[in-house]
């Protein structure tokens, strides 16, 4: 069997890919997996990385206004996608997929359409709980459109075509116990608080975490692990600013990064994560029952991020703030209250579980071998 699995951009898109094929590779190790991506950064170091091949095609976004850059963008962004369709056949004609899955992003649209008039089996998987506009464009092309969420199927023009299969996470977020992560991580006996904005960070978000902190270091209530995102020059100036604040140095259970390279790890052992509103990792977050305060991004197509987080907060699982309504006293306050109340903490960990799909990867497989 040959897979052909499309995604771009963002690690939303890309971890769920990888998270099926792994799938794909435990129950049929001899099938073939073929990447195709957009040549963006993330996509090229995390698919290789992960032992696969990756092919990729150049293809752009649009842009919704209309001011004359714009316009010239958006003219070069339809070139692009024009030859787009020419490289994806020459990828088709030398791979000959039995079946093609889409993640998500912009390059799903060539692929998808392309595998769909060739009559390939056609799978688009939706991890936000609102359609994208690739999703609603190929929702009426592809054979199923995969969901994140429950109840959503009639914000789709054909919902007998939706199928809620949950998001796909890659097998190492759930083979870690909490005690083993702590220990690892030399975690004291006091909660772990892990958060991070995502992978290009947030300005006035790091801003309320260098509020944040402060009261911490005052009170000792909590460990602490926080990823700006960005550069490493935005995390030397988070920790100057912090600095500032205070008398002497950051103390060790203050752990403040750039990135978190191994968030299994540090997921696992948290007690509760504060963070942005993205599909992936809400879909962690669900997998592993890991409480959450929930501060969605105002600055992504559709709201998303906000709708995601109801999804998690109508649960049980999740604290939601809006970005306009928070301070760094604000934040504080609302993870002291949660971790100096093991209860909460603990029915909000059993709400999030509920609200996970672990066997998501399992399912969307065994519909791909069904189909091919």
């Amino acid at each position: 069997m040959k897979v052909l699995l499309t995604c771009g951009g963002t690690a939303g898109h890309i971890n769920p890919a990888l998270a099926i094929a792994d799938e794909l590779k435990k129950i049929c190790p001899d099938c073939e997996i073929l990447f195709v991506g957009s040549g963006r950064r993330l996509e090229n170091r995390l698919i290789p990385m992960a032992g696969y091949d990756l092919d990729n095609i150049k293809i752009s976004g649009f842009e919704r206004s209309l001011s004359p850059r714009k316009l010239l963008f958006n003219a070069k962004a339809l070139l692009n996608l024009i030859g787009a369709f020419g490289q994806t056949r020459e990828i088709f004609r030398h791979f000959q997929p039995d079946i093609a899955i889409g993640t998500g992003g912009y390059v799903c649209y060539p692929v998808l359409k392309t595998a769909s008039k060739k009559g390939i089996p056609t799978l688009i998987h939706e991890s936000n709980a609102v359609p994208g506009l690739t999703t609603r464009l190929l929702s009426s092309k592809v054979d199923k459109v995969l969901v994140a969420f429950a109840d959503v199927a009639d914000l789709y023009p054909h919902p007998e075509r939706v199928l809620f299969t949950g998001t796909p996470v890659r097998g190492d977020f759930t083979s870690q116990r909490k005690n083993e992560a702590r220990l690892r991580l030399g975690i004291d006996g006091r909660p772990l608080v892990v958060s991070f904005w995502g992978s290009l960070g947030a300005e006035k978000m790091n801003g309320d975490i260098i509020d944040f902190i402060p009261y911490n270091i005052e009170s000792r209530l909590f460990n602490h692990i926080h990823a700006t995102g960005g550069s490493a020059a935005v995390t030397q100036d988070v920790k100057r600013k912090i600095r500032e604040k205070m008398t002497g140095d950051l103390p060790r259970w203050i752990d403040i990064r750039t990135y978190i390279d191994n968030m299994p790890t540090v997921m696992a052992a948290a007690d509760l994560v504060v963070c942005r509103g993205g599909a992936s990792t809400l879909a962690e977050l669900t997998l592993m029952g890991k409480p959450a305060v929930i501060v969605p991004s105002p600055n992504v197509t559709n709201n998303h991020q906000e709708k995601n987080a109801a999804q998690l907060s109508k649960a049980g699982g999740a604290v939601v703030l809006h970005e306009r309504d928070c301070t760094g006293e604000k934040l504080y306050q609302t993870v002291k209250r949660l971790v100096s109340n093991k209860q909460q903490l603990a029915e909000m960990a059993v709400s999030m579980k509920k609200a996970g799909v672990p066997d998501s990867a399992k399912k969307i497989v065994e519909l791909i071998i069904s189909m091919s």
